[in-house]
């Protein structure tokens, strides 16, 4: 009975036992001589120092293969990373060089078609010399018919007379019987007979010059006629080619300014208060002093001189307006316009060399110069029609405030002051104070520029 009721302490010395002679028996007590000259020493390892000496040796090993595990690991990722991000830098640059490639397409492009806009404005210039000269020409043949008509109505009242002046003097010499007087051999009467012959030779020939002056004049008049169809002829060509070149000069810049968010009717209405003044070669045409309506080809040519008048505002709106890039040299776009990091990024980066040159991209007037946090060195531009560039982190301003610009002018270099990653220009527009897409502006005129 007493051996079944055993008690926690009797427990416990029961498991230390067994446990004692499992070690025992796994781990048996061993003996480490250290031997010297003149003595001889052991250390005794007991069965629980082998289990523990054991126990760390194990623990160091599972340590070593679970790190050495977890950084093969991470070197195997790391190296994915690298690669994923090289060729995604690859591709990147790709692209960046496919854009830059696509850009100088576009310069050409640009540069191509202001050159054909150019000698669309001087054939116009040449077609409108031609198309005035010959109105003179018209003119002067009208009034050239005109005399020649009224000397033709003249001749034929001239002959009208003299035919009735010959009835008459024929009537007459019937009448007061000149035939006997003739048989007579009276000397006065054929004195009168003589005279009334002659004046009736005179009056004949007089009469055949009337008739041939008249067919003459006719002639003429049928010829001049017929040159004045040949000149309306080339007119109506003249005309035609004038608004076949109007349209191709214009409706690319009314497209440029449609692009680009702006209204050309109220902008041309701008333009045209800055630039009142009348008088010259783009004055309408007004031929009739009466008040009455113009002729068709004096409308038409009025139709076409408003039309140069408005390409020659469109013009001018487009040297005031920011239509071409800030920089001519090398570079590659780093940053669109839009979110960035979680924050509004408003303008559109350019990286290039320091010091690249940066150019006003329109006609303006420079509202600040100077540091400005978060910008650096900033270059603000005010133009026409509420429009504002800004050009920042310069490295040198050559610029001043209140200082008047036009396009293409060098305004400073770029730089990498303020905050900034790297040297790039950051160029942004704002209309009406709020920030818009730069490149609105860029494309719209690259079939222009």
């Amino acid at each position: 009975m007493n051996t079944q009721k055993r008690g926690p302490s009797n427990l416990r010395t029961l498991i230390a036992i067994r446990t004692r002679a499992f070690l025992e028996r796994q781990f048996p007590e061993r003996r480490v001589f250290l031997r010297s000259e003149c003595d001889t020493r052991f250390i005794r390892l007991r069965p629980a120092t082998q289990l523990i000496a054991v126990s760390g040796m194990s623990l160091f090993v599972a340590w070593s293969i679970i790190a050495t595990a977890i950084l093969l690991m991470d070197s195997i990722g790391s190296g994915n990373f690298r690669e994923q991000a090289r060729r995604d830098q690859r591709i990147y640059e790709n692209r960046l060089n496919d854009l830059s490639s696509e850009r100088d397409k576009r310069a050409i492009e640009a540069r191509d078609a202001q050159e054909r806009f150019s000698s669309a404005l001087d054939q116009i210039s040449v077609m409108q010399s031609e198309l005035l000269a010959s109105e003179t020409r018209r003119r002067e043949m009208e009034t050239g018919i005109g005399v020649i008509q009224a000397t033709l109505r003249r001749a034929m009242h001239e002959r009208d007379d003299a035919r009735s002046k010959a009835e008459t003097l024929t009537a007459e010499l019937e009448t007061t019987g000149a035939p006997d007087a003739l048989s007579a051999g009276d000397g006065a009467g054929g004195k009168a007979v003589d005279i009334l012959t002659q004046a009736l030779a005179d009056t004949a020939i007089e009469r055949d010059q009337v008739t041939a002056d008249a067919q003459d004049a006719l002639i003429q008049a049928d010829e001049m006629q017929h040159q004045i169809r040949l000149m309306q002829d080339q007119n109506d060509q003249i005309f035609r080619q004038l608004e076949d070149a109007m349209t191709i000069s214009v409706e690319p810049l009314d497209k440029m300014f449609r692009s680009a968010g702006m209204n050309p009717d109220s902008m041309l209405k701008t333009v045209r208060k800055g630039y009142s003044g009348q008088g010259g070669p783009l004055m309408p045409l007004s031929l009739s002093t009466r008040s009455e309506e113009p002729s068709p080809d004096a409308a038409r040519a009025n139709g076409l001189l408003n039309q140069l008048d408005r390409l020659n505002l469109y013009r001018i709106a487009a040297e005031k307006a920011p239509f071409v890039l800030p920089l001519k040299g090398a570079f590659r776009y780093t940053s669109a316009y839009g979110k960035r990091w979680g924050r509004m990024h408003n303008g559109t980066d350019m990286a290039g060399d320091y010091g690249s040159p940066i150019y006003a991209t329109a006609d303006g007037v420079v509202t600040y110069a100077g540091w400005m946090s978060g910008y650096g060195r900033l270059v603000k531009i005010e133009h026409a029609f509420g429009v504002e560039t800004r050009y920042a982190h310069q490295s040198k301003i050559r610029v001043k405030k209140g200082q008047r610009v036009s396009r293409g002018d060098h305004i400073g270099d770029m730089g990498n002051s303020g905050r900034s990653t790297g040297t790039h220009l950051h160029y942004e527009i704002r209309v009406d104070g709020k920030a818009i897409n730069a490149m609105t502006f860029i494309k719209a005129g690259r079939n222009v520029f």
